[in-house]
């Protein structure tokens, strides 16, 4: 790996994504007041009180959130001008309220015009969708893009062809908004103006640039085999600031830090010293900080330190009331990524949701063939990695429902991308089962799903089905808010008001 002194000299550079639409992730006000209503924003804020995500107040943030809905009118023009009506459906607007029997979503230009107990505009094109359940299309939190290709991990993989094709995967299964959280190459910058646009038939994308790791530290290097230009790592507080600087010059969503050990497998963490300049570094420039964290101590310091979110679930040992109630006050979010443990086992388990044609579906040629030999699940199996993953998932399920249940912010996420078995599209399908597992009702766990997941980013435009927000759209068969099962019969998704059958 490439330490950062070498590069500083020329790395602030142009900026290359001048004009390019951005939302409005970096505007973080820390006191949990709204994002201010701009001239020409038509689109009502869609989300409860209780749950709006907190924003600052700078001139930065107006002019970021004007170019996020700019970014909105360029993805509605791209979209049919057809006014669409859904007629006969089973609406669940991401609200958190009852879902609407035999509801009307009407759709124009990529956005929603009206939904509910609504009239069909005249002139509208019909279609019948008795029978289905329509929802906002899922928003992750935490995925990765462009770090696997069929079994293999490595930067060889960060690709145009690659990152575009799991994109597409992502929507095929109901996942309209991806947060790849690290690990990205100058690559991203163009992929994500792309996907703002509307020009990539996939999710739309947002993340971090590179991210903060440690020398000789998290994450491990053997792990990702990342390249250079995919992360950063500062030896010295001047370095981390100088690191934060170049991945907001190139209009990085986020800052990432890893500051575990991976469970002793790396023989260092990220020092206070490090992280404290990341974050306040971070926090100077407008962006905010999620943390990869795994055992409570690290959460504990990182919040300390300033952390705007903790980018995984605690898994060691219960959270303590004292911390929850830290949390909480400060407005942290939390993303659990339940799913990150199971995927190490339960490929290898064959357990019945691998089975089937829903899960399969997803999987390359080469990740079938993998996970359908028995050597390979004797050998993952026989891992003592595997058993702690395991103990692992059962105590983040249990921290979940307490943070849940306490009023703490919870984000959606999975780590998908980040390893083969780690599939995008199932693993976030799998999340929702896994929160309902934890105590979470089906209602609770989808509105994790959408509306929260878009608060947590600060996208106002999507995660709810209302009048002026994103045509992004989830549909199924059954009702997933009575089983979350049904969340699995996936007839078609949208995308800005362009549908496509799964």
């Amino acid at each position: 790996m490439c330490h950062l002194s070498i590069k500083f000299a020329d790395a602030a550079g142009p900026d290359r994504a001048e004009g390019r639409a951005r939302s409005a992730l970096t505007d973080t006000d820390r006191n949990g007041r709204h994002p201010p209503t701009f001239q020409g924003d038509s689109v009502p804020s869609a989300h409860p009180p209780e749950k709006d995500i907190i924003v600052r107040r700078t001139k930065i943030s107006a002019r970021l959130y004007t170019i996020a809905l700019a970014a909105s009118a360029l993805t509605a023009g791209s979209a049919t001008a057809q006014t669409i009506a859904l007629t006969g459906v089973r609406l669940i607007d991401g609200r958190g309220g009852v879902p609407v029997d035999d509801a009307t979503i009407v759709i124009a230009n990529g956005r929603i015009v009206a939904a509910g107990k609504v009239a069909v505009p005249a002139g509208a094109e019909r279609r019948d969708y008795r029978g289905r359940t329509v929802m906002p299309g899922l928003v992750s939190d935490h995925s990765h893009v462009g770090q696997v290709s069929g079994t293999e991990t490595g930067a060889k993989n960060y690709t145009r062809a690659n990152i575009v094709a799991q994109l597409a995967q992502y929507r095929r299964y109901g996942v309209t908004t991806v947060t790849a959280l690290g690990n990205n190459g100058p690559a991203f910058v163009g992929i994500r103006a792309d996907a703002h646009a509307g020009r990539i038939d996939g999710a739309d994308l947002f993340g971090v640039m590179q991210g903060i790791g440690v020398p000789n530290g998290a994450p491990p290097q053997a792990m990702l085999k990342v390249g250079p230009a995919q992360l950063f790592r500062p030896s010295t507080p001047e370095e981390a600031r100088k690191a934060v600087a170049m991945m907001a010059a190139e209009k990085t969503d986020l800052v990432k830090l890893w500051l575990d050990d991976f469970g002793g497998s790396v023989p260092v963490k990220m020092s206070p010293a490090i992280y404290r300049a990341v974050i306040a570094e971070a926090h100077a420039r407008g962006l905010r900080v999620a943390a990869h964290i795994h055992d409570l101590a690290d959460a504990e310091a990182i919040v300390a330190a300033g952390a705007d979110i903790i980018a995984h679930g605690i898994r060691d040992t219960p959270v303590p009331p004292a911390f929850v109630a830290t949390l909480k006050a400060k407005g942290i979010w939390y993303i659990p990524t339940l799913q990150l443990d199971e995927a190490t086992f339960a490929w290898a388990d064959r357990a019945p949701w691998t089975q089937t044609p829903f899960a399969r579906a997803a999987l390359s040629p080469a990740l079938a063939q993998q996970v359908d030999d028995p050597a390979w699940r004797a050998k993952i199996l026989a891992d003592p990695k595997t058993a702690d993953a395991r103990k692992s998932l059962a105590m983040n399920l249990r921290n979940l429902k307490t943070l849940y249940d306490a009023g703490v912010k919870i984000g959606f996420g999975t780590d998908s991308g980040a390893s083969a078995v780690r599939v995008p599209g199932i693993a976030e399908h799998r999340e929702l089962a896994l929160m309902v597992e934890a105590g979470l009702t089906p209602e609770q766990a989808l509105r994790v799903a959408t509306a929260a997941g878009a608060d947590l980013l600060g996208l106002r435009d999507r995660g709810v089905i209302v009048a002026g927000t994103r045509a992004d759209l989830l549909v199924v068969d059954g009702d997933p808010s009575r089983s979350i099962a049904d969340v699995d019969k996936v007839v078609e998704t949208w995308v800005a008001g362009r549908a496509a059958p799964f």
